[in-house]
């Protein structure tokens, strides 16, 4: 292997800035990858670990109080989380599952609780907390890159947050319309309030939402209500020189021009087919001024270290230029298989940059 003339976390920034590296980079979130020899290595080998542990603000609720208790459920270890407001209580129910868990119940049970919801939203305060952050991404050297997060879109997080189950949402949007546009609003206001907060920190980028599945809001939806908040988004961190992603790891078809249009800088965890509607070739002609930090087909973990070598060289190939263009691992990886495709991944990588260097700079 030719040696490598940036450190992982500038070949990162390089490819986020549009640019185009020494190689494309490879990445992966740290609750992905344990600390262990075999990362160890392919971090000295240019694998840039993306930490989204340290967050550039804190939210507190001065006139909330919140306590979480331990129970069960049919034998299973549960979570209970209270939330006590003057206007009413709202309870969840999880399951702890590792480094996620499982909501059995969201805070919405009837109609009574969309005003306790709302006073919920509208006490949330923010304060920044850029030193920690700061010291957190000098500390850790130069293979970790820090991303910020701006919370899930107003929309979405009524879709997917804290609050209605899925199903919930989609009978209380019928038959609640007026009462769930006033939490879609207040959820926007409150992050019309954490735009500045989060452009100005020392996170040079941070996604907005995420995990939008275009198949269940459409496109009217998805023009009406999402793309408005990543423009407003967008042009604050613009004025502060940072930059603006989104985790699109659905089928994107749907949605391919109206994700185009929007101001977003880079498309994150884009997952290419077979796992979903739309090839690298087919989202560098869509979103040609988009940064693809695409997240590799999870599928192909599966296949031999040979085959998913080759998989990187056709990808690679289908993305056409090198410039504004990373890899990364945003799902697991069955226990048995990541060090093992990783590193092939890895290899594939740098096979290309080798066997034609006039793709880089």
């Amino acid at each position: 292997m030719s040696p490598l003339s940036l450190t992982p976390r500038q070949r990162v920034e390089t490819a986020l800035r549009g640019g185009c590296a020494d190689r494309v980079p490879f990445t992966i979130y740290e609750s992905k990858i344990p600390q262990c020899t075999a990362e160890r290595l392919m971090r000295n080998r240019g694998l840039c670990i993306v930490n989204r542990s340290y967050p550039v603000y804190r939210t507190h609720r001065p006139n909330v109080t919140h306590r979480s208790e331990s129970c069960t459920r049919d034998g299973v270890p549960m979570t209970r989380d209270i939330y006590e407001t003057p206007v009413g209580v709202l309870t969840t129910l999880s399951e702890p599952a590792g480094f996620t868990s499982w909501a059995h119940e969201k805070m919405y049970k009837t109609p009574e609780d969309f005003k306790t919801i709302r006073f919920l939203i509208e006490d949330e305060r923010y304060e920044p907390t850029y030193d920690a952050f700061a010291q957190a991404q000098d500390a850790m050297g130069q293979d970790i890159i820090f991303r910020a997060n701006l919370s899930l879109e107003p929309l979405q997080m009524l879709i997917s947050g804290p609050f209605f189950r899925m199903e919930q949402f989609a009978i209380e949007w019928m038959d609640h319309r007026d009462e769930m546009l006033g939490l879609y609003e207040a959820i926007a206001a409150k992050h019309r309030e954490l735009y500045p907060i989060v452009a100005r920190s020392p996170a040079l980028f941070a996604n907005y939402g995420g995990n939008v599945v275009p198949s269940l809001i459409g496109r009217d939806v998805f023009e009406r209500y999402y793309v408005p908040h990543y423009n407003a988004a967008a042009a604050v961190f613009h004025e502060q020189g940072k930059l603006l992603g989104c985790h699109f790891d659905d089928d994107c078809g749907l949605l391919r021009d109206l994700i185009a249009a929007t101001d977003l800088d880079y498309i994150e965890a884009f997952t290419p087919a077979p796992d979903t509607d739309m090839s690298l070739a087919d989202a560098r002609a869509a979103w040609p001024d988009k940064v693809l930090w695409i997240n590799f087909p999870s599928s192909q973990h599966l296949k031999s270290d040979q085959q998913i070598e080759a998989i990187t060289l056709e990808l690679l190939n289908d993305a056409g230029r090198m410039d504004g263009l990373l890899f990364a691992v945003t799902e697991d990886v069955p226990e048995h298989r990541w060090r093992h495709s990783c590193q092939a991944i890895m290899n594939g990588l740098d096979r290309h940059a080798e066997e034609q260097p006039h793709k880089y700079r």
